[in-house]
């Protein structure tokens, strides 16, 4: 990994909330829901709810990333798991700040695939070894990625969570 970074400040954060809802548009999808993956995605979730005038929005929370560059072996959803029930028959857009390895995208995106009518992503960031190409890109990048969210420390750090990048 290189020491270069792909650096997005809150201002470029409205940017490139702005030009993934027109894409989206622009291709037509009219989502009924907003499925983000936490934590990083409900930042996305929630700029793109808005852009797109979509109000139902969901959370899944899926665990990966531990550190910097280290991972668990495989995502892991964490509960409450959303009810199928609530996708049946709706276009969910799911929102996530990176795709990296693609793998957290992958289980949310299969997750989704078996129970909705139609299913989609959109990523601020995609990385070339993604497994899942999302439809909605922002930028293409190889670079570790300081979001603005997450590039200080916490304020308070809780002994008992697992740290994440």
């Amino acid at each position: 990994m290189s020491d270069e970074r792909e650096n997005l400040s809150y201002e470029l954060f409205g940017t490139a909330m702005r030009d993934l809802a027109t894409a989206i548009a622009d291709d037509g999808f009219e989502p009924d829901m907003i499925l983000s993956i936490a934590r990083g995605g409900l930042f996305v979730a929630g700029g793109l709810g808005y852009a797109l005038d979509v109000k139902n929005l969901h959370v899944m929370n899926v665990e990966f990333y531990t550190g910097v560059g280290t991972t668990l072996d495989m995502p892991v959803m964490l509960p409450p798991v959303p009810n199928v029930v609530d996708l049946s028959s709706k276009k969910v857009l799911v929102a996530d700040d990176v795709a990296d390895t693609g793998k957290t995208l992958k289980l949310v995106h299969d997750f989704c695939a078996e129970h909705v009518a139609e299913v989609r992503s959109a990523v601020i960031y995609e990385k070339p070894q993604s497994l899942v190409k999302c439809e909605y890109v922002w930028k293409h990048t190889d670079q570790w990625i300081n979001f603005p969210w997450s590039v200080l420390p916490p304020v308070v750090t809780r002994p008992d969570q697992v740290r994440d990048a």
